[in-house]
Parts: structure tokens; sequence; C-alpha cells
């Protein structure tokens, strides 16, 4: 991936930035496979290339399936393929009163509510829109009136969810740049209302992962197009919380002999079974689409 051409917005007179700052940031519950090298050595390579910084972020807030060993792994393939990275490495673990003032600040705002229903519910609902990955809420507790959501709380732990509608009512139409694909018209609603706390660890990827790249200075977020959408309803949380929105860059997703994405569960992709295999960190660079 050759340093971008745009660095800068001249409708919203962004500054000039020439030292990008970049990030990878792994859930620690499981190995790393090709696609998660792919992903990390573009983003090193953006941030070296301009003189920038590259850092590690641990995104371990499901500790139900996050594993110490896993991260553990991660910081050895990375050395492996010959990545460094600058400053300490982040736990999301370890910011969740961070978190928590975030959602605070959106739940005073009228842009978030509680929802106490489950999956199940979710996919039996009559009617419920489709999106990019299934079926999207379809608002089911967004009109609950102040004395069932009471009640409610009183006995149940909920999510919380964005309200989507009345968050755009407050920040009027948004964009953001993808390098591939250019300015995009933010559209959160193919997503509906996301949830941005999880019930059972307070907090969810949506809203983490803004927060801690706005707390990082994180300007360039290089990642899979598989996560393409998901940055529409990002782009909101940000203009929300005052936040800078960094420039994208959604790369291909790396395959396997079948033609599909590949997982954690794929095995024979992991990076260490590349090693395992006696092969080199360069037949696993030569093998990526750079």
């Amino acid at each position: 991936m050759t340093v971008p051409d745009f660095v800068v917005d001249n409708v919203d007179k962004s500054p000039v930035i020439t030292r990008f700052i970049t990030r990878f940031a792994p859930s620690p519950t499981g190995l790393l496979h090709r696609g998660h090298a792919f992903s990390a050595l573009l983003a090193w390579r953006l941030a070296r290339g301009s003189g920038g910084r590259f850092l590690l972020r641990i995104e371990d807030i499901d500790t139900t399936r996050c594993r110490p060993a896993f991260e553990t792994a991660i910081k050895a393939d990375l050395a492996w393929l010959g990545l460094d990275w600058d400053g300490p490495v982040w736990r999301q673990s370890q910011r969740s009163a961070i978190y928590a003032a975030a959602l605070a600040r959106l739940v005073e705002m009228g842009v978030a509510y509680p929802c106490f229903c489950t999956r199940a519910d979710i996919a039996a609902a009559a009617g419920a829109p489709h999106g990019p990955d299934g079926p999207v809420y379809p608002g089911t507790c967004r009109g609950l009136d102040a004395a069932a959501r009471v009640a409610r709380l009183a006995t149940q732990q909920p999510a919380w969810r964005l309200d989507v509608a009345a968050a755009l009512a407050r920040t009027g139409p948004l964009r953001w740049h993808d390098h591939d694909a250019g300015w995009q018209p933010a559209d959160p609603q193919m997503l509906g209302d996301i949830v941005i706390a999880r019930r059972d660890v307070g907090t969810a990827y949506a809203l983490a992962v803004v927060v801690d790249d706005a707390a990082q200075g994180v300007t360039d977020v290089v990642r899979g197009r598989d996560l393409f959408e998901a940055t529409h309803s990002q782009r909101l949380l940000q203009a929300l919380l005052g936040l800078p929105t960094p420039r994208y860059h959604h790369h291909p997703l790396i395959l396997d002999s079948d033609g599909r994405r590949l997982a954690k569960r794929s095995a024979a992709e992991t990076l260490a079974a590349w090693r395992e295999a006696g092969r080199s960190p360069a037949e696993v660079i030569a093998s990526l689409p750079l």
C-alpha cells in the first residue's frame, strides 16, 4: 500500500497530516492468520513509510474468550514477521471506566437507550429489516416508556443501543473517507440501532474502538473490507462524542483455497502453523497481495 495522496479535507479544513499513526488491534481469542498479517503489515508500512508511529492495541473486552496465551502469541507472530510497535501496548480491559464515561455522555444526550431483547427476540421479530450482516434491530425497546424501563432495569441487566434517528437529528449529515472508495456519505441507518454496550462487559466494539482511536491519536485505520459498513455507525459516534475522524483503508480480505474468508478456526492458515512447517516470514509476506 502506498502512502495516500489525500492528506487534507479542504471542505472541512482539516490539518495536513504527513506522519501517520496507525494501529493493529487484534482480539486475543485465537491465533493470528495470514489475514491478520496482511492488516498488520499494511498498517506498519503506512506508518513507517511516513516516519510515523505504529501502535499495538489488544481488544480484550470479551473476558470469556480472551486468553493471555493468545496475547503472547500475537506478539511473537508480529516479531517473527519483523514488525515492531511504538509505546506501551494498550488493553481495552483496563479502560472500562473510560468507556463507561462515554456511554454516560450518550445517555445524557438522549441518543442511547437500554435494550432487553435477546438475539432470538430480534430474529423472531416480525418484519425485522435486514442489513449487510443479517437482521437489523427493529427498535423494540426504543419505544418503552419510562415506567416500563425502570421496571425492567430493576430486574434485568440491559445492553445499550444507539438511537440512530435521534443521533442523526443532532449531528446532521456526515461523511468519511476511504482510501480506495473515496468520500462516503455516512449511512448508519443501514445497521440500525447498534449495540454500544453489551450487558456482560459494559461496552461494545463500536464504542470502544472510536474512543481508543481518538485517545491514541490514530490518523489512519487499516482493516479488512468486512468492517467497511461498520464505519458508518462509528462515524456517527465520533460526531456525537466530539472525536476526530481518522482516514480509513479497507483492504481486500485474504481467502482460503476454497474462496472463504480466513477465520481463527482456519488452523492450517495460522502464522504459527506456517512457522512450525518450516516456512519463513518472507514466504508469508510473498503470499499476500502487498
